[in-house]
């Protein structure tokens, strides 16, 4: 059996955070597209799967040189593809029904603000991640900083803010899912490769494909144009691009900081905010946004320096 060696720290760092600063322009189309295309969350995350799942796909198959390419094997982890999917696609229509109630830039610090405390605590609880006083500082940091953003002006929604809870919940779930080849208690096939990430996208969008029928899925309102042109960014760089960089890097960074670095996605989205859709940061809420970029170098620092995530275990 073919051993490749495992992706270096720092780069898998690097990955994550991509991933996260490309996560955080994502809400700010999707709720173009609720607007211009009057497109539901179902639809809009359905396309997004659609998209996303084609192009990867696409690279895992052409990019992979012909006598490398392997038979389906049976015991390919369907089930762990069919979680993935499904909790990526509760994960992003909660998101975007939240985004639709309370808006782009609260809807995704209530979100990212309560998911690393579930990814705190599943891993300690299901995979056994211990917790460095790092990272319990970090977390610690995290979640005060993205307070600090939310206290600033914005809706407030119940609704939308229980939204932005169960999206959290479902990416934590997704991020433990995907990270669980790390404690050992996930076969080979299951791991969070280019293939089984692709095919989640697939399982997520045919979960998807009967509510977004019953309701609009195709884009229409006043731009029908540039609702198209922005489903297709969605698709390629907050999707294929952003979930490939981000389940790599789960590859090499703990559950832990990973949730932590991405938090980098609310930054970008209040940066969006501010510069494009002309809103207004308090002294508390740049006070907060140092504090979270302070401990998104805290938990990358630690992650340096204790070494690859999983070292030892074999991974192939």
């Amino acid at each position: 059996m073919t051993h490749v060696p495992a992706l270096p720290v720092r780069r898998g760092l690097i990955f994550v955070s991509a991933a996260g600063i490309a996560w955080g322009t994502g809400g700010a189309v999707g709720d173009f597209l609720r607007r211009a295309g009057d497109l539901s969350p179902v639809a809009v995350t359905f396309w997004r799967f659609v998209i996303g799942a084609a192009l990867l796909l696409g690279v895992t198959f052409i990019g992979r040189p012909a006598g490398s390419r392997r038979a389906a094997d049976p015991r390919r982890s369907w089930r762990m593809i069919l979680a993935l999917g499904t909790t990526m696609a509760v994960s992003q229509v909660a998101y975007f029904a939240a985004i639709a109630e309370s808006g782009v830039a609260l809807a995704t610090m209530i979100a990212m603000g309560v998911n690393p405390l579930f990814v705190a605590a599943g891993g300690r609880l299901l995979l056994g991640e211990r917790l460095s006083r790092a990272a319990k500082t970090g977390v610690g940091a995290a979640v005060a900083g993205l307070a600090m953003l939310a206290g600033g002006p914005g809706e407030f929604s119940a609704a939308g803010a229980g939204y932005a809870v169960l999206s959290a919940a479902a990416y934590a779930a997704m991020t433990l899912l995907s990270g669980a080849k790390r404690s050992g208690r996930a076969d080979r096939e299951g791991e969070a490769r280019g293939d089984t990430v692709a095919w989640s996208f697939v399982a997520g969008a045919v979960c998807l494909l009967p509510l977004a029928l019953a309701d609009r899925v195709l884009p229409s309102g006043g731009d029908p144009l540039a609702a198209t042109l922005s489903l297709a960014y969605l698709g390629i760089v907050p999707t294929a691009l952003a979930y490939g960089l981000f389940f790599a890097g789960l590859g090499v960074v703990s559950g832990t900081t990973a949730a932590v670095v991405v938090l980098l996605e609310p930054l970008v989205a209040g940066a969006i905010g501010v510069i494009l859709l002309g809103e207004h940061l308090t002294p508390l809420q740049l006070a907060g946004g140092a504090l979270l970029m302070a401990a998104v170098y805290r938990l990358g620092r630690a992650e340096l320096a204790a070494g690859p995530a999983g070292e030892g275990d074999g991974r192939a």
